[in-house]
């Protein structure tokens, strides 16, 4: 349908997220995630995705979120950036898939502030909350910084 579009959502912390459809590969529910030394902080480790190694990036970190609590299982979500490489990140709960017109979206509130307003392509009010959605190719990059 024209000027529609699918959103994957998730929520982090109380934030309702969502990335384009087009953009995810796949969801996961609870992966083991093997410590990688010396990356960036926002990586916490990798996934082998059906012998695949897959960077897990944590978008609690990424958006300067407080931490997971210990224990809690995480889901996964993994995408695919423009350069076709896979990467997962890492929610608090899976949500649904919405349809949202491309006319609603606004623009980020000013008060978003730091690095969570460039990780935030815009906002879709939908009836009962915001759902934010995100730059993957920003969050990415910022990840791996």
């Amino acid at each position: 349908m024209a000027g529609e579009r699918l959103l994957c959502t998730f929520r982090v912390a109380n934030h309702l997220l969502g990335l384009d459809i087009a953009v995810v590969q796949e969801v996961l529910r609870r992966q083991e995630i093997t410590r990688l030394p010396l990356s960036a902080p926002a990586v916490r480790g990798i996934i082998n995705l059906r012998g695949s190694i897959v960077p897990a990036v944590d978008l609690r970190c990424c958006l300067a979120l407080p931490a997971a609590e210990h224990g809690e299982d995480r889901a996964t979500i993994v995408v695919r950036s423009r350069e076709d490489a896979p990467a997962s990140l890492l929610v608090d709960e899976i949500g649904d898939v919405v349809q949202v017109a491309e006319t609603s979206l606004e623009r980020t509130p000013e008060t978003v502030h730091g690095l969570a307003r460039q990780l935030i392509h815009g906002v879709f009010p939908l009836h009962d909350r915001l759902l934010l959605e995100l730059d993957l190719g920003e969050i990415l990059r910022v990840a791996y910084a």
